[in-house]
């Protein structure tokens, strides 16, 4: 059912857990399977002065595809800047992971959506400053 991949970022999470003093914290959930994820960034500049994804945590509360497929994301942006990272597809972690069943596909979804409620709320902090 699920490919090598998935299950290896399901049973060893990568950049798993709460970041304190993230820049942006973006928090989704699913009412209908019920998964919720948190996604937390630490946002840096590059040499060109251009915003970073410096770091990225994430605690996600759900089943094995919501799990590996915050894990992913989060290997997709770290170093990426933030117009980098929000062009990751929304089924691209999916992609990334060696696909996933039909019925799971929310999962990726749900990634890329915490991944942009961070940077919205990176964005509204900094504005506030």
């Amino acid at each position: 059912m699920y490919s090598e991949k998935v299950l290896d970022h399901f049973h060893h999470p990568r950049n798993q857990g709460k970041m304190k003093a993230a820049d942006g914290i973006g928090q989704v959930g699913n009412p209908v399977c019920g998964d919720i994820m948190k996604i937390y960034i630490k946002v840096g500049q590059n040499a060109d002065s251009v915003p970073i994804i410096e770091d990225i945590k994430f605690e996600t509360l759900g089943c094995g595809a919501a799990i590996a497929t915050s894990s992913m994301l989060t290997e997709m942006a770290k170093g990426k800047t933030i117009d980098e990272a929000l062009k990751i597809g929304k089924l691209e972690i999916a992609q990334e992971l060696g696909g996933l069943p039909e019925a799971k596909l929310h999962c990726s979804i749900l990634a890329h959506d915490g991944l942009k409620a961070a940077v919205a709320d990176y964005r509204q902090n900094k504005n506030k400053s």
